[in-house]
């Protein structure tokens, strides 16, 4: 019956189109929270900002996870040797026992640098400290060589160094990896003399 009755309305009915300006009407009639606002305009404002936010963080991480260049690398190693001889700081402990520099470390750094005694080959142990060098904290060795003082500076890394023996601001460095560390010499020694302690260390490294 139902089904009946809305047929013959749909069929019978008499259709008027509303008068002009009733939505209006209805609109302005309804309280302002039930109106309905039309949606705001997106605006793209922030994008200049953000790029430049971005390009900050990418040259940030880039800086901090490339390894530095080889005359940065340089200056840095340098800079650490002729800051510990100006300040009277070669060594945070002076001891020309390995045995008593080697312990000193532990639970200074998250791993434990090779100390080896060089005296019978003219090159003695007198001390240890931490330094910072490449982006993280490092052991610093000093040996002495009649006058002269050498820092050798160890951090893991099976990567080769990225330093060639060299002569800087009248100072001699040298760098080489072996047995999972980098090590990096700098004193003003002459270059031979340099050489014969990195080969003195080698040999007793690899016994």
């Amino acid at each position: 019956m139902d089904d009946e009755l809305g047929a013959r309305i749909r069929k019978e009915a008499t259709y008027h189109a509303a008068p002009p300006g009733l939505g209006a009407r209805i609109l302005a009639s309804l309280p302002e929270e039930r109106v309905k606002q039309p949606a705001p305009k997106r605006s793209w404002g922030w994008a200049p900002g953000f790029a430049a936010a971005f390009a900050i963080v990418a040259a940030t991480a880039l800086y901090f996870l490339s390894p530095l260049s080889e005359d940065r690398l340089a200056d840095e190693i340098v800079a650490a040797h002729v800051r510990s001889l100006m300040v009277d700081h070669a060594f945070d402990i002076a001891s020309s026992d390995s045995h008593t520099v080697k312990p000193w470390f532990a639970g200074k750094l998250d791993f434990s640098p090779p100390v080896i005694d060089l005296t019978s080959q003219g090159f003695a142990l007198v001390g240890g400290r931490l330094d910072y060098l490449d982006r993280r904290p490092v052991a610093a060795l000093v040996y002495r060589h009649k006058q002269h003082l050498i820092n050798l500076f160890i951090s893991p890394g099976s990567r080769e160094a990225r330093l060639r023996p060299s002569e800087r601001q009248g100072f001699n460095l040298a760098a080489w990896e072996r047995s999972g560390m980098r090590w990096w010499a700098v004193s003003d020694l002459n270059a031979q003399e340099l050489a014969q302690f990195r080969a003195a260390l080698e040999k007793s490294v690899a016994q």
